[in-house]
């Protein structure tokens, strides 16, 4: 979940512990119960991806993710967050993010749709999002799907202890830049553990704004670029909460909980052997 970072200091609801201050570098025990919680995070998604079809509705997404979040021994990190209402956000076509899930939000073919949630296990969180091309979509939109995916990886391949999060951001932006889309500014990425939103802020493009922090093994870290078709300026919506694109262009986004290694990284919430 990608929040404004005036809220990185405030507790989550969800856990029972108040909010640590500074960067919290795990232990093997506390890496392997963020293992479970990402597991699930990472199933839920993947589950969703192969679900989801023209003529559901968000709110269907959003009662299958609770659903197997609390099947698998969890409770949903979103709901209640902030006071957020459901347990994903879901955020279509110029919808960047934190988009309410809703009965009346059909689902339609060609549609971008961005799917973000966490689950809460045994004190810690998972937190990750994927963008889905609802059967088929514009070359555009297809094209911004594959950069967005693209740009995530770009930047978790600097993930590494004794680099920092400016490499992470550079690596992201330029891939974003060279096929011509925006990188969005007005929301990070996170820590991430005991707490949804942890520091340090993790940003996707350069900035003399946030702390260049140099990463450290046992850091965990929600890395989540946002990439629109146009232009990067987002408004937020009478609810509150959906962020949408100013000029009405599409948005993509991708997030995974990444673990810094010695030797480079972990992709906590990786979908792609479940």
């Amino acid at each position: 979940m990608n929040i404004l970072s005036n809220l990185l200091s405030q507790p989550v609801r969800t856990a029972p512990k108040r909010q640590r201050r500074g960067i919290e570098i795990k232990s093997p025990r506390e890496i392997e119960i963020m293992r479970q919680s990402a597991k699930i995070v990472a199933t839920v998604l993947k589950e969703i991806s192969e679900l989801v079809k023209p003529g559901m509705t968000t709110a269907d997404l959003d009662a299958h993710a609770e659903k197997r979040i609390r099947e698998m021994g969890a409770t949903p990190s979103f709901k209640g967050y902030h006071g957020f209402p459901a347990s994903i956000c879901s955020s279509i076509n110029n919808e960047v993010v934190h988009g309410i899930p809703s009965a009346k939000k059909v689902i339609r073919a060609g549609d971008v749709l961005k799917v973000d949630t966490g689950a809460y296990y045994e004190g810690y969180h998972g937190d990750s999002c994927i963008t889905i091309a609802v059967e088929e979509v514009t070359p555009q939109a297809a094209k911004l799907i594959r950069v967005a995916e693209e740009a995530l990886y770009k930047g978790i391949e600097q993930v590494q202890a004794g680099k920092s999060l400016l490499d992470l951001a550079g690596a992201i932006e330029d891939h974003v830049k060279m096929n011509g889309f925006s990188v969005v500014e007005d929301f990070t990425g996170h820590g991430v553990g005991r707490n949804l939103h942890e520091e340090p802020a993790v940003f996707n493009y350069r900035t003399r704004e946030m702390p260049n922090v140099k990463l450290r093994a046992g850091m965990t870290l929600a890395i989540e670029p946002i990439l629109n078709a146009g232009s990067k300026i987002t408004r937020t919506l009478a609810d509150r909460w959906t962020a949408v694109t100013v000029d009405n262009s599409l948005s993509a986004q991708f997030e995974h909980t990444v673990l810094v290694t010695e030797t480079g990284y972990e992709i906590l919430t990786d979908r792609t052997n479940l």
